[in-house]
């Protein structure tokens, strides 16, 4: 169905897709309606049954085209029908069935009569089976369509008919004079697209481009006769401000990386700042305080990084959490007391504030694992920290589990004085709208800590 578009509009009808079901009724199962006339059909009629359709019975009875006429009472004139068979495999499967009313006393057009020329070449494929074609993705809601312009070729790639809208779009690539009867080269679109549609039997799309400020689609369509290219139609599309779209938010794109780089750089250089500071101090608590507050910083930092490298307004927090991880052990690792801090799951895309706002809880979270899980007078010798992220519904779940000495007898986060956790429950449940909880592991080796964010 996806390739019905040139059939439904070239022949100014509707097409519909029957096959055959139970107790010699016919099920409506496709439809299109075209874009270059009215519809006959106002209503959706997949899925419904029908009996009285003689020419779709002949047509699947017989393996033959079927042409003919009926009377609808809601249209004045008569309807012209068309069934061809559909076969797969040899078999005979469905029919496609196009209908359309052409006012009596009246012949087509120049216009008409091209299409509706094109139109007989396109049915007598669907009737061999080369058309829709077997390599081809028309889905594509940019392709252009019948109504965006036309050209007709024949088999050596000469001109036989260009519609006004295709005249408009030559005219935009500095192409006036008549283009029929010139080679398809004149035109601008170059012989060996032509041929290589010919030899796959394959549409092509060609972007005919002047300057920066004009761009044209072409989508060549190859007509067959009995296997062998025998002309081919050209549908056009003016694409130019699509394009000058696109190369906006290229721009766009490299301005928004430009400004989380900037931002990143100018949080390095107050987090080094901060650290520089800290080295001066003598005091214990203002240099642990320095510290703390530069780690929190590059957390942030580390969010603009990968939103600097990657672009866009979200990121994966599995590319967050690991310089996260690096970032702790390099600034509170003692080589003489290692601690191994694992990482289990890659974690879901979340938006860039989300992000910035887990990456601090998770320096905080880590941090407090190492200070205080694991302290000298305990003398452990294996020390593990894992970092857990699961998503499941919907809901975000991070995990951070020690095997340290746990949390002390009587331990109530509510009553703890420790800007850390004061940090995490605030970023947790006002600024992430989640809940935080934090308790000993029901082995009795270790605390952990539960995050939960509904995303």
């Amino acid at each position: 169905m996806a390739g019905w578009g040139p059939l439904c509009d070239l022949s100014f009808g509707d097409l519909l897709l029957f096959v055959p079901a139970k107790d010699s009724r016919l099920l409506v199962v496709g439809q299109v309606r075209p874009t270059t006339t009215q519809t006959l059909y106002r209503t959706d009629h997949i899925g419904l049954f029908s009996r009285n359709r003689p020419h779709v019975s002949e047509a699947l009875a017989s393996g033959n085209a079927v042409q003919g006429t009926i009377d609808r009472e809601d249209v004045d004139e008569p309807v012209q029908v068309r069934a061809v068979p559909i076969r797969h495999n040899g078999l005979i499967v469905a029919a496609l069935v196009n209908e359309r009313v052409w006012a009596s006393g009246r012949g087509p057009g120049t216009l008409e009569a091209a299409y509706l020329g094109v139109v007989e070449r396109l049915f007598s494929m669907v009737a061999d089976g080369s058309f829709p074609y077997p390599f081809d993705d028309p889905t594509s809601e940019g392709s252009p369509r019948v109504g965006d312009g036309v050209i007709v070729l024949d088999a050596k790639g000469k001109v036989e008919y260009t519609s006004p809208n295709a005249v408009s779009a030559l005219h935009r690539t500095g192409f006036h004079a008549n283009a029929v009867g010139r080679n398809v080269t004149d035109i601008g679109l170059p012989r060996d697209v032509l041929r290589t549609a010919f030899g796959l039997r394959a549409p092509l799309i060609h972007d005919l481009e002047r300057g920066d400020r004009v761009a044209i689609q072409m989508r060549l369509l190859p007509l067959l006769d009995q296997g062998r290219a025998a002309g081919a139609l050209v549908l056009m599309r003016d694409i130019s401000d699509i394009r000058r779209q696109e190369l906006l938010l290229v721009s766009m794109d490299a301005t928004i990386r430009e400004i989380h780089h900037r931002v990143k750089n100018n949080l390095q250089t107050v987090s080094s700042l901060l650290r520089l500071q800290g080295r001066r101090v003598t005091e214990p608590a203002a240099k642990t305080a320095l510290d703390e507050a530069s780690r929190r910083i590059r957390s942030i930092a580390l969010v603009h990084e990968v939103l600097s490298r990657d672009g866009g307004d979200d990121v994966a927090l599995g590319d967050v959490v690991s310089p996260v991880v690096q970032m702790v052990q390099g600034a509170l690792m003692d080589p003489d007391r290692p601690v191994t801090i694992t990482i289990d799951g890659e974690g879901p895309i979340v938006p860039a504030e989300v992000a910035s706002s887990l990456a601090v809880i998770l320096t905080e979270l880590i941090q407090n694992a190492v200070e205080h899980g694991f302290p000298v007078r305990a003398g452990q010798n294996d020390r593990r920290v894992t970092v857990t992220m699961s998503t499941k519904r919907g809901t975000l779940r991070i995990r951070v589990l020690d095997n340290g000495i746990g949390l002390s007898p009587g331990f109530n986060i509510d009553d703890d004085p420790g800007l850390g956790l004061t940090i995490i429950k605030t970023l947790a449940t006002a600024d992430l709208g989640g809940t935080f909880l934090l308790e000993n592991h029901h082995d009795g080796q270790g605390a952990l800590a539960t995050l939960t964010v509904e995303l």
